[in-house]
């Protein structure tokens, strides 16, 4: 059987976004892909051309072919089974399906509390702040499982680093550092970011398109 090739697969990074962990697959796999830097406006939205993209106009974005795709997860998952013979993957019948699965969703879980706590905090009614008090007892919840999951664990689905690591990361570090949440009371936590950190895949995805990182040219 051929191998199939990422030559038409095209990676849309929104600046400062979740799309950088897609390109951190790509590393990780070592397949190639075209890179289309999209800037995001002043105010911090999105360009006309990436609203363009897809109806639900959500970063990521990818297009292979004649197929656009969003949703971290859905996007992680089409890549590896797709040209990635499965790599980074878990499946229903290995033993640790059921954490795969979990941290694989954590992403989401937790992106919805920042979202939902920053729209609690536009009008200062008991309302608001009840949702704040709730919110920030989610979010502690989910961190606190976190960090004794990752004192039993290498990596957040077993011994071996998967995409479920490459879909939790991005909450703990870009969307920490937007909230100024930090980790110094969580070792677990910080260990864990400290060797995803060294991983060169993720090096040079950060290099490319991580929240420091510059479009090409400039």
């Amino acid at each position: 059987m051929t191998q199939k090739t990422t030559e038409n697969l095209i990676i849309h990074h929104l600046g400062v976004s979740q799309s950088d962990r897609v390109i951190w697959l790509m590393e990780e796999l070592e397949l190639s892909y075209k890179l289309v830097w999209h800037n995001r406006s002043p105010e911090g939205g999105m360009p006309q051309a990436y609203l363009d993209l897809h109806p639900a106009a959500t970063a990521p974005t990818i297009q292979d072919g004649a197929r656009t795709l969003t949703e971290s997860v859905v996007i992680l998952e089409y890549i590896c089974h797709t040209y990635g013979e499965g790599k980074l993957t878990v499946g229903p019948n290995q033993p640790n399906y059921y954490d795969y699965l979990y941290w694989m969703q954590f992403n989401n879980n937790v992106l919805g509390l920042f979202f939902a706590g920053a729209a609690a905090g536009l009008h200062a009614t008991p309302r608001a702040e009840t949702m704040q008090k709730f919110i920030k007892r989610r979010e502690d919840r989910y961190y606190a499982y976190l960090e004794e999951h990752l004192g039993k664990t290498g990596f957040l689905a077993g011994d071996e680093f998967t995409c479920a690591d490459i879909m939790v990361v991005f909450n703990l570090t870009a969307l920490a550092r937007m909230v100024g949440k930090t980790f110094s009371d969580q070792p677990n936590t910080l260990d864990y970011i400290e060797r995803i950190g060294k991983r060169p895949a993720y090096i040079k995805a950060m290099q490319i398109a991580g929240p420091e990182a510059k479009p090409p040219g400039r």
